[in-house]
């Protein structure tokens, strides 16, 4: 179902040049040229309760982010909680790993008014421990896979919807680029990463369906734009009754990070896709609101027309990504790693180079393989890759020169092919 609600036009943009934009880009649905308005339709989604905000539905765009601090420190997961929560966020996530995470998410509940998340990792039986504490579980179709390898998926599902049902949560399906169903992605040739992430959520739906349980929404993310826009339009094909939780994963420090997101939450809000949102910053612990005021900028832009209507996503320049800071890194230094390793590049930022910065075990490995150069970083080194090759293990205070070798090296090797 679509609903048309309207909003002005960012008047940098001539209406003459919006039809034809709206042709090739396909921006917006439906546009109007009368004065300096457009009519902005959205997708209806079937209506998903997380605490005391509701998504989908045409209710408004609910903004969320995730704590950073390890879980266990419960003084510095309630601070960042509530600052995130007086900062605008309406979902706050936090990871748990471990039964020592869900002891200290039975204090952090009670300390914090917010709508609380938990992102189950890859032990889904911690499921029906955290339960009484949280609105909403996220699980991710690939990390299924991690514990009990012989029992089906099915059963796993089953069991978490039945948690979720007896405690009155919503689920979160979350598909990841870098750790999609291996049994989907097998599938497929290695280039197309886009179906098997839409094949491994499409199932998971149908069978929720099956279960009888609704409550859920999906997301489907990636480092690249472009591969967000993708996979959630043809998602919303299939599935328009699903709502979205619109991501780019991985998408690296502001403003670059800033940028990236909105290229991609512009052209899926702008086609009427998306209930809830997601800003995924490399930024330190005290500044993880600066995720909630990202996201609510780009939606008030968006709802006023002010977007960036052409965009080319087929990056000529050097490409840097990393993860969101979050509670599933194991040593802090990766932030500034990050920072360090977008400096030493800047002189090789004419080239087509994606260096993938990664801070935890849970997606590293998985999420560097398509990246030229990836680092993933673990408690006390970090492990260089070049493509899927494993490189080897270096301390956080020796990488940056061999990861410099390594670019001057492909450097060589692309001018040479030219």
């Amino acid at each position: 179902m679509l609903v048309t609600a309207r909003v002005n036009v960012y008047t940098s943009v001539k209406p003459s040049e919006i039809s034809r934009l709206d042709s090739v880009q396909q921006v917006w649905p439906t546009v109007h040229h009368e004065g300096s308005t457009v009519d902005l339709q959205r997708n209806i989604t079937r209506a998903v309760k997380i605490g005391s905000v509701t998504i989908g539905a045409g209710n408004p765009i609910a903004v969320q982010s995730m704590t950073a601090t390890h879980t266990t420190n419960i003084d510095a997961t309630v601070e960042q909680t509530n600052a995130l929560h007086a900062a605008g966020a309406d979902v706050v996530r936090i990871a748990v790993d471990s039964k020592k995470d869900v002891d200290a998410l039975a204090e952090i509940r009670r300390q914090t008014p917010a709508n609380l998340v938990v992102d189950l990792q890859e032990n889904y039986r911690l499921a029906e421990l955290v339960a009484p504490h949280v609105h909403k579980i996220r699980y991710n179709p690939g990390h299924l896979y991690h514990h009990e390898r012989e029992k089906p998926w099915q059963d796993k599902v089953r069991y978490l919807a039945g948690i979720a049902q007896d405690h009155d949560l919503a689920m979160r399906v979350g598909v990841n680029c870098g750790s999609v169903d291996p049994a989907k992605k097998e599938q497929y040739d290695p280039s197309d990463s886009i179906t098997p992430m839409l094949e491994s959520a499409w199932e998971h739906c149908d069978f929720l369906d099956g279960l009888g349980f609704t409550r859920f929404c999906v997301s489907l993310k990636d480092s690249d734009p472009q591969k967000v826009i993708e996979v959630n339009r043809r998602f919303a094909e299939k599935r328009p009754d699903v709502p979205l939780h619109l991501g780019v994963t991985e998408a690296g420090m502001p403003p670059d990070g800033v940028i990236k997101t909105r290229i991609a939450f512009e052209q899926l809000i702008g086609r009427g896709l998306g209930d809830t949102i997601r800003v995924s910053l490399t930024v330190p612990n005290n500044r993880k609101s600066e995720e909630i005021v990202a996201g609510r900028k780009i939606l008030d832009d968006i709802a006023a027309g002010r977007v960036r209507t052409v965009v080319d996503f087929g990056l000529k320049t050097l490409n840097i990504i990393s993860c969101p800071s979050c509670s599933r890194v194991e040593n802090e230094a990766f932030i500034d790693l990050a920072q360090q390793v977008k400096d030493m590049t800047a002189y090789a930022q004419d080239h087509a180079i994606t260096i993938a910065v990664m801070g935890c075990r849970v997606n590293g490995p998985g999420e560097t393989d398509d990246a030229d150069l990836g680092l993933w970083c673990g408690p006390n080194f970090v492990n260089l890759k070049r493509g899927p090759e494993e490189l080897g293990q270096y301390p956080y205070d020796a990488i940056l020169p061999r990861l410099k070798s390594e670019l001057d090296a492909l450097i060589a090797r692309k001018t040479a092919a030219t």
